[in-house]
């Protein structure tokens, strides 16, 4: 089991930029995907970016460009640098870990960090 704490999210003008941090509460370096996830009102959950227990990154063409996942294994830690924010990023903005671990899939999800762009 993991529990994610995710934090940072703030209030923005456009333009601005922002770095999430979610807090893993145990190890992640066994951890297959870590990613960040966003919902905004009246809107479904969508993939915003995902980094694997290699390194590789993953994002939704909206964000590409101007997001940056990375993870800190030593840490604990995953992070999204955002730049160059958009009124339509605008979301909660959720951790995510997904990992197999003896033929078991475990999906788990922190509380998530509101993203505010203003115009």
């Amino acid at each position: 089991q993991v529990q994610l704490v995710e934090s940072g999210g703030d209030l923005v003008q456009a333009g601005g930029s922002l770095r999430l941090s979610c807090a893993a509460s145990r190890s992640i370096f066994s951890i297959n995907t870590m990613g960040w996830y966003r919902q905004a009102p009246g809107k479904q959950r969508e993939l915003v970016a995902t980094i694997t227990s290699g390194g590789g990154t993953n994002y939704v063409d909206s964000v590409k460009g101007r997001f940056t996942v990375s993870r800190d294994n030593a840490k604990n830690m995953v992070y999204l640098q955002m730049y160059s924010l958009k009124p339509e990023d605008t979301a909660v903005y959720y951790c995510n870990a997904k990992y197999w671990s003896d033929r078991k899939f475990y999906d788990y999800w922190g509380q998530g960090t509101q993203v505010t762009v203003s115009s």
